[in-house]
């Protein structure tokens, strides 16, 4: 796959994505979000790839929509609010549930700031690793007079409850790495200097791993809320029993058998 906004690499059964409109702190123009969801719909159709990650290049992870640039927001005949509302439900939202909706492991890896849809975007990976001078900021109300979207909403209060998520959208306050990684918000903060080796032995560590059951897994806690304990138990049951014919299955009781360890090949 060949991208103008996007850096795309299939390597090693790991497809690595990165944002690359560096002169615009990677902020999601119309071509950034539309070649995103190319990415996505790639990545899934794809049985080769079994893990994926998501940076960005130059000194910002993302600064959230690209209100400067013509073609994101479309007024044409609508009113402003029906342009911005068209073009979540059309391009912005369709392009996040591609990406939350991927069968195997996302990665994110976030250097710099991540505002507004840049936080809402990182957040679609099951595993958010942030450089120790990363930050986190919800400026839809404070700045826009708007709130959070691309998915915001959702996540936040299921990742650090419902008070903190409303002060971070009402109030617009950064959120260190540090705190984020305290607060439950992403999986780990690290040294500037240690972010791409971190995430991507994580990555390689998910290409080399049980793919069956992490697709699995991913299926059970993208569950939308609501579910209830008996419903839940149930759909872990019919999840665990097709895992109990996988040939990883196989593989790893044979290696817990054999004392060594498992070589997992995705099937």
């Amino acid at each position: 796959m060949e991208f103008e906004t996007l850096l795309f690499e299939r390597r090693d059964h790991v497809a690595y994505v990165t944002l690359n409109r560096p002169e615009r702190l990677n902020a999601l123009s119309a071509a950034l979000v539309r070649e995103l969801r190319a990415a996505a719909d790639g990545i899934a159709a794809d049985r080769d790839i079994r893990s994926v990650l998501l940076g960005a290049s130059g000194r910002a992870f993302c600064s959230g929509a690209d209100l400067m640039q013509d073609g994101l927001i479309e007024p044409q005949d609508k009113s402003l609010g029906e342009s911005i509302g068209a073009s979540l439900r059309e391009h912005l939202n369709p392009m996040v549930e591609a990406w939350y909706a991927l069968p195997v492991p996302v990665v994110v890896a976030v250097n710099g700031i991540a505002a507004g849809a840049g936080t809402s975007l990182a957040l679609v990976g099951d595993i958010v690793i942030a450089a120790q001078s990363a930050t986190f900021i919800q400026l839809f109300a404070p700045k826009l007079g708007l709130m959070p979207d691309l998915g915001s909403t959702f996540h936040l209060p299921r990742l650090i409850g419902t008070a903190r998520a409303k002060g971070l959208a009402l109030l617009g306050d950064a959120l260190s790495a540090a705190d984020a990684e305290r607060w439950g918000l992403i999986w780990s903060c690290v040294a500037d200097a240690e972010l791409t080796r971190q995430s991507e032995a994580m990555v390689r560590r998910f290409a080399g791993g049980p793919t069956q059951a992490f697709r699995r897994i991913k299926k059970t806690f993208n569950q939308q809320p609501g579910q209830t304990l008996s419903e839940q138990l149930a759909l872990e049951a019919d999840l665990q029993s097709e895992l109990g014919n996988t040939r990883d299955f196989a593989e790893g009781v044979l290696a817990f058998r054999g004392k060594r360890a498992p070589r997992f090949t995705g099937e």
